[in-house]
């Protein structure tokens, strides 16, 4: 038997802030472009009654610790929950059992800022974001923590959406956030674009890219929907955040691949690959970079181990009792 930690939401409120959630997941990544083990997501589908599981784990050696998310929904419902375990990656032993919908959209963004830092151009003041929703937010909060902002672009459907983050998000960062009436205009003359939508189909037209231009997808992860057109994937050193996502659920990368306009041979590198210096990141100030993110264990296993530690060290957090498998099995000490 041992003692492990159920954190909820109000346990993990305020344990950490954006550039913290950035330097966990950057570490994580360099210990998989080490070598460290992480596996895309697993999705299974439920037509009746209909739903869905979904799950996705890394092992953090350097960290200490190994997890993922579990995650939910029942489309009945109409929601979605997020379950995130975590264990030892020495001993195996259970360390805590978090609510992970709180800390989805900060691990996200970080995920998103390790790969602006490792792919757009140092000198990068200008983005543009295509969606206003939690993890639009989530990826503007964290990139303002790699590149020093001055202008931001944000587009969405609702008018009212882009026009309130607009205002939220100026205040939040001191950096000039404006609405505008299209994806075109919020991408024409960006340095960074970011795409955090729920969209079927291409959000912007490729060719309109600036050369040097870094784009972010990280809306979409099923082989049937993308968020970039072919132009953008031909154009770019593309880089997922796993080399097997890209052929998996990455439908952006397997559209284009279909198209045949790019093949398997053209994924440049996997993200931890260049944080670890394996392979090159950005290698001239022309070049038009893409991270593909679809969401991994690897930010979620290096997050929730961030915030269990400081939870602990807070006194936060319900002790649950868990059976080793000898004693379930035995019923022995």
């Amino acid at each position: 038997m041992t003692d492990a930690l159920y954190l909820s939401t109000d346990d993990l409120s305020g344990l950490a802030t954006p550039d913290e959630y950035v330097d966990a997941v950057r570490d994580a990544y360099r210990q998989v472009g080490e070598g460290a083990p992480a596996e895309p997501r697993t999705k299974l589908v439920s037509d009746d009654p209909p739903g869905m599981f979904t799950t996705y784990a890394a092992v953090l050696p350097d960290t200490g610790a190994m997890g993922g998310y579990m995650y939910a929904a029942g489309f009945g419902g109409r929601d979605a929950w997020f379950m995130t375990p975590l264990f030892d990656a020495e001993s195996g032993e259970p360390l805590a059992l978090l609510d992970g919908a709180s800390m989805n959209p900060f691990k996200t963004g970080a995920a998103g800022a390790v790969g602006v830092d490792a792919l757009a151009r140092e000198d990068a003041t200008s983005l543009a974001l295509v969606g206003s929703g939690a993890q639009a937010r989530g990826q503007l909060r964290a990139i303002a923590t790699v590149r020093d902002l001055e202008t931001v672009w944000v587009y969405s459907p609702t008018k009212e959406h882009r026009e309130s983050f607009a205002g939220e998000m100026t205040k939040a960062l001191g950096a000039s956030v404006a609405a505008v009436a299209s994806p075109a205009a919020a991408v024409e003359g960006a340095d960074i674009v970011v795409t955090a939508t729920n969209a079927d189909e291409p959000v912007f037209d490729g060719e309109t890219l600036d050369p040097g231009t870094h784009v972010t997808a990280m809306g979409q992860y099923d082989p049937a929907k993308r968020e970039l057109d072919h132009r953008t994937i031909e154009r770019a050193k593309y880089v997922p955040d796993l080399r097997a996502r890209a052929t998996a659920d990455a439908g952006s990368f397997i559209s284009a691949m279909e198209a045949g306009v790019v093949s398997e041979d053209d994924i440049h590198a996997e993200l931890g690959e260049v944080v670890a210096g394996v392979e090159p990141g950005r290698e001239d100030d022309e070049e038009v970079t893409v991270f593909d993110s679809g969401g991994t264990g690897v930010e979620t296993a290096a997050a929730a181990h961030m915030l269990y530690e400081r939870a602990a060290a807070d006194g936060r957090g319900t002790p649950i009792d868990v059976s080793a498998a000898s004693q379930a099995l035995t019923g022995q000490d």
